[in-house]
């Protein structure tokens, strides 16, 4: 997903490389019908912009996941919930 998120950055010129995007990522494993699986994957991005690029960074943001084929691949059976901290420079 980070990279798909980078790729819908730097598509919009915003750099995502040098410290620029960083991603968080934890999740929930439970038993389910006696077998453990993941239910639940957070991912929290942090994400410094240039100034004048928060509208075009919020839409990487909201499209990247439709995009990614990881997480187009696992979201009919886990709960994908993403964040981000976004700060513009």
């Amino acid at each position: 997903m980070l990279g798909t998120l980078a790729g819908a950055l730097e598509v919009r010129q915003i750099p995502s490389g040098d410290g620029c995007l960083t991603a968080a990522v934890e999740g929930d494993i439970e038993a389910v019908d006696k077998i453990l699986r993941i239910t639940e994957i957070r991912v929290r991005y942090t994400l410094k912009i240039p100034a004048g690029t928060r509208a075009a960074a919020d839409r990487a943001l909201t499209t990247h996941e439709s995009r990614c084929p990881a997480a187009v691949s696992v979201r009919s059976c886990i709960k994908i919930v993403i964040t981000a901290d976004v700060t513009e420079e």
